[in-house]
């Protein structure tokens, strides 16, 4: 997943936060002025919490002025002084917000997180006052009306239709008593989705399942037993071992744990979180969501929220979507009923009489693995180390792009663990700075994702570099071993490495079109398609390296690999299926919800037939993506995206696995583009024709 950064236009309003006491003061604060670091990096030593406030009032105040500068604009509209200059509006804005709303996700505190309450609303008028304002969509709508006089060259056409879509799509066209309406759904929507994500991190955190008998330990691997020992210790529990539901910690025990109670006990904290009927929970707070949603999308003219959301996007429509899904549900659904009578017989060799339950599917799947492959995660581990898998897709885009990657140790960050790189082009040129945040800790949401700091611009011909960050949540290292991955932590690495490409090599005129500011279901591709070197045995065999001895990966481990690539592919393609399922029947609905979200979910799940020995990747009360991050009706994209991926990568393979044409292209036509295009006209001018999903079936074995 992927935080999408909000770069605002402007605002026309004030709202009570004190104001800077003096110019002096005021140019005191860090996030007001330009910054006098290297590569203009933010200064994270320099800002504190109480700087947030008074950058934020001032960066509203000059885009007051921004936006009135337009609209009393005595020249006829055009491009340039209309569409350019909304384009170029709140810059100021922008540097504040960028780095309070991305610690907000990486490394947040009980004040970031009551200003963010604070400010939501703020912000959401802030937006509508930007899109509602009748001179502003005027000048714009004159601009668009005489587009086919005015000599556009394509990037700048794709800025202009783009501008006029999000006025319009925001409600410009609305009387006023339907403005009014509308600004307050998405005041209220801003305060609920974020009150979302602060519930489920305050439950994530509050669970520990606390193991004080050594007994309990039974299955589980030296390095998890070594983390549980220091989680404990920084608990002040010592001599005992602390497990949580951060992901590197619950989904190994779910995976080893022989003790089948306590992989109960953690398995439904995890599930219950927002569902628990406390001040944290979820439930009414998602129904709220959704429902508002709709009446969003009705008052915009639109059928359903889901409609609204994908006329934007790749698949258009509901429909398609849902036909996608559908299509891939039937084998899917039919190889997880396989798997699961596996698992069935697999409890009664193993001299358990009783019918497996949502906890026990990664326990004896294990089981079946090593059997059937003899294979294990722990025989994988110690060839992925986290910075041989950091270097290994470094050397991808090095060998693909003509990249290369230098250690930072003269910029600030903002949490000990976060490392920078310069990112340098195949010339020696400068592309932008990549920061890295790869552990969990309690200040950080759950997942992996990519976000910036600054997004590519080009202005006066200089091109401005961009600074982007991945963020992921990998164990720790411990007991002097560097972190060690799964091949799944290893995967996501490759794939929020792979957004990251997207950010850095962006090369557009306009920062609004830059990099990832692309469609969910194009978005996805940049990433995923870096999964794919991942997982090739000749990459593997570049930096797939024992942690101690440094050896590569034997033949004979990556064929174990390869041949257990499309195994439990039941399992792990149907709860995201379901997932995706799920989020489409919330935002379908043409009537409000009136039901429970629980007997809401139970409902979506039966009516596609998910068995009971499965979940949802996400239940309704913890699916932080369609509720708090961004991704409602777009949850589907990442599965769209992989028929993208695999035939992109086809064309790789094709060739070779770096053949450079292929890799120019799609840097040229995919990377560097952002949205200065429709993504399927982008994808065929990288392919030469549309993407087949023959390469995704084959891939996961669902042929």
């Amino acid at each position: 997943m992927r935080y999408y950064q909000f770069i605002p236009f402007a605002i026309t309003m004030s709202f009570g936060f004190a104001a800077c006491d003096s110019p002096e003061k005021e140019s005191s604060n860090p996030l007001l002025t330009a910054y006098e670091t290297p590569f203009e990096v933010p200064p994270f030593d320099k800002i504190k919490f109480e700087h947030y406030k008074p950058a934020y009032e001032e960066a509203l105040k000059q885009n007051n002025l921004e936006i009135d500068s337009i609209v009393n604009n005595a020249d006829q509209p055009g491009f340039e002084n209309t569409i350019v200059a909304i384009s170029n509006t709140g810059r100021l804005l922008t540097q504040v917000s960028s780095v309070f709303n991305n610690l907000n996700s990486a490394h947040t505190s009980d004040s970031i997180q009551a200003l963010a309450k604070e400010l939501a609303p703020v912000l959401s008028a802030h937006r509508d006052n930007i899109n509602l304002n009748p001179r502003l969509f005027a000048r714009v709508k004159s601009v668009w009306d005489a587009k086919d006089n005015l000599g556009l060259n394509e990037e700048q056409g794709r800025l202009l239709e783009i501008t006029y879509k999000d006025f319009v799509r925001s409600g410009a066209n609305l009387n006023e008593a339907d403005k009014e309406k509308l600004k307050a759904i998405n005041s209220e929507l801003s305060v609920l989705t974020l009150e979302f994500g602060q519930n489920l991190l305050a439950e994530t955190n509050a669970f520990e399942l606390v193991v004080d008998k050594e007994s309990d330990l039974a299955g589980l691997s030296p390095e998890l037993i070594a983390a549980a020992a220091e989680t404990a210790k920084s608990k002040g529990k010592e001599g005992k071992w602390v497990f949580t539901l951060s992901n590197p910690s619950v989904m190994p025990f779910l995976q080893f744990a022989d003790n089948r109670e306590l992989r109960k006990q953690i398995w439904e904290a995890y599930i219950n979180r927002g569902d628990q009927d406390n001040e944290r929970d979820n439930k009414a707070n998602l129904i709220k969501v959704a429902n508002l949603r709709l009446q969003k999308a009705n008052l915009l003219g639109y059928p359903t929220h889901a409609a609204y959301v994908l006329e934007e996007a790749m698949a258009e429509n509901p429909e398609n979507v849902y036909k996608l899904l559908n299509d891939l549900w039937k084998p899917t659904l039919s190889k997880a009923k396989t798997e699961a009578e596996d698992i069935r017989k697999e409890i009664l060799a193993d001299g358990g009489n009783f019918k497996p339950e949502p906890y026990d599917w990664r326990y004896y799947t294990e089981k079946i693995r090593q059997k059937r492959y003899a294979i294990n995660e722990e025989e994988i581990r110690p060839y992925f180390s986290l910075e041989n898998v950091r270097e290994g897709a470094f050397n991808v885009a090095t060998k693909l792009y003509g990249l290369s990657f230098k250690k930072l140790t003269n910029v600030p960050v903002y949490q000990e663990d976060v490392v920078a790189y310069e990112v340098l082009d195949k010339g020696g040129e400068h592309l932008g700075v990549l920061y890295t945040d790869f552990f969990p800790r309690p200040s950080k949401r759950g997942g992996a994702w990519m976000t910036s700091y600054r997004a590519q611009s080009t202005r006066d011909g200089k091109r401005y570099a961009p600074v982007i960050s991945i963020v992921c949540n990998f164990t720790k290292p411990v007991a002097g071993k560097p972190s060690l991955l799964t091949f799944d932590e290893a995967t996501t690495l490759f794939h929020e490495f792979g957004h990251a490409l997207h950010g850095l090599l962006s090369n557009v005129t306009y920062q609004k079109l830059a990099g990832t500011s692309v469609s969910r279901d194009f978005v996805e591709l940049p990433s995923q398609v870096m999964e794919n070197w991942a997982a090739d045995p000749a990459v593997l065999k570049e930096y797939a390296r024992h942690f101690e001895t440094g050896a590569v990966i034997p033949d004979d481990l990556i064929a174990k690999m390869e041949k257990a690539g499309t195994f439990d592919q039941g399992f792990a393609t149907g709860e995201y299926l379901a997932a995706s399922f799920l989020d489409m029947d919330y935002h379908t609905r043409t009537q409000p919800i009136t039901e429970s979200a629980n007997d809401f979910e139970a409902a979506s799940m039966k009516k596609i037939g998910l068995i009971d020995e499965i979940i949802p990747r996400y239940r309704s009360t913890y699916f932080q993506h369609i509720f708090s991050g961004g991704y409602s009706a777009g949850y589907y994209s990442y599965i769209w995206a992989a028929v993208l991926d695999s035939d992109a990568f086809a064309a790789f393979k094709e060739k070779s696995l770096y053949d450079q044409p292929t890799a120019a292209s799609f840097r040229k036509n995919i990377l560097e583009r952002g949205n200065t295009g429709k993504p399927a006209e982008l994808y065929r001018l990288f392919r030469g024709a549309d993407p087949n999903p023959v390469h995704l079936m084959k891939k996961r074995g669902l042929n």
